[in-house]
């Protein structure tokens, strides 16, 4: 997907900014839980003999990881803007090989094509 016409880079371009506006979306609502969270729990100072301490606590950690992982989608989606802009996206990072169209449509700032995620997907559980 080198070397991208004017139409397949706009087209790319908007579904960035598209994956751009959801994931700042999801951001400030993940935010306003958080922030929901925290207050709910300032009156009960003492988690540990409060019968909702425990889920508190849970949730509050559950939703700063959601945080975290939208946070690097948005640097994800970043770099890919990048690629868009020096000619390589669509381009696997990995393996150098075209990342295929249909994969691009569905994970507009993915930077690998499904060979190598299969991959380093099952390296990650310890099947390779």
């Amino acid at each position: 997907m080198s070397g991208l016409s004017p139409a397949q880079r706009a087209a790319a371009q908007a579904r960035l900014d598209a994956e751009r506006a959801s994931t700042e979306a999801r951001i400030a609502a993940l935010g306003r839980d958080f922030e929901s969270i925290v207050s709910s729990s300032a009156s009960a100072a003492d988690d540990e003999h409060d019968p909702e301490g425990s889920s508190t606590a849970f949730d509050r950690q559950h939703v700063a990881a959601l945080l975290g992982q939208a946070r690097e989608h948005l640097t994800e989606i970043a770099r890919a803007e990048q690629r868009l802009g020096d000619g390589s996206y669509g381009r696997c990072e990995r393996c150098g090989q075209p990342i295929g169209p249909g994969r691009l449509e569905a994970r507009p700032a993915t930077a690998v094509c499904v060979g190598c995620a299969t991959r380093q997907a099952r390296r990650g559980r310890g099947l390779t």
